[in-house]
């Protein structure tokens, strides 16, 4: 895909632009210690269409669908969302705060969204993510390394771990040591076989 960070705006070059209003300035002092790894599929379980863009923009009808009347008023966002087919949407500049991990806490530290990156996949818990879900989400974590050099492993977690029996995100179905396994490698890793 050939991304590439524009260190002056935040925003990275090679992928969708679609800016969010929901999101706000770090506090003073804030640096980007934490990548989260999320799922979301709008509505749950379906893949495709516009609606996951609709929530993150304060577009999505709550008509459209009984799950969006709970949801279609909270205002929510992350900066970056890898679609099934690898797709990669920016909504908010990585320098700036994106509201996607609510109430949370990394060893203690409370208020994740301060600190951290939120990047979304296109799935569900107990769904398989696409090999090209993991390659881009590799390679975003590269990126995000070569800014942040702190962001080691111990610094790539789920929603589940900074928020623990609120979410459960990316789930079961999320394979952590390949991700990190094709974060070191630089290169994709096919699936593991099953027998």
């Amino acid at each position: 895909m050939g991304l590439r960070l524009d260190g002056a705006s935040g925003w990275l070059e090679g992928v969708r632009r679609l800016p969010s209003p929901n999101c706000d300035a770090r506090p003073q002092g804030c640096d980007v210690e934490l990548v989260v790894v999320h799922n979301i599929s709008l509505p749950p379980r379906e893949f495709g269409g516009p609606n996951i863009d609709r929530l993150f923009t304060n577009t999505l009808d709550p008509a459209a669908h009984p799950y969006f009347l709970g949801i279609a008023h909270v205002p929510v966002s992350a900066h970056l969302l890898i679609a099934r087919n690898g797709r990669v949407t920016q909504y908010v500049s990585l320098y700036e705060r994106a509201w996607h991990a609510g109430v949370s806490s990394f060893r203690g530290r409370e208020r994740c969204n301060d600190f951290s990156v939120g990047i979304e996949l296109e799935g569900a818990d107990d769904i398989p993510y696409e090999d090209i879900q993991y390659g881009r989400l590799a390679e975003l974590v590269r990126i995000l390394r070569e800014r942040w050099p702190g962001l080691g492993d111990d610094r790539l977690v789920g929603h589940s771990d900074i928020a623990p029996g609120r979410k459960t995100d990316p789930g079961p179905a999320f394979d952590w040591t390949r991700l990190r396994a094709l974060v070191r490698s630089g290169r994709p890793r096919p699936p593991a076989r099953t027998r």
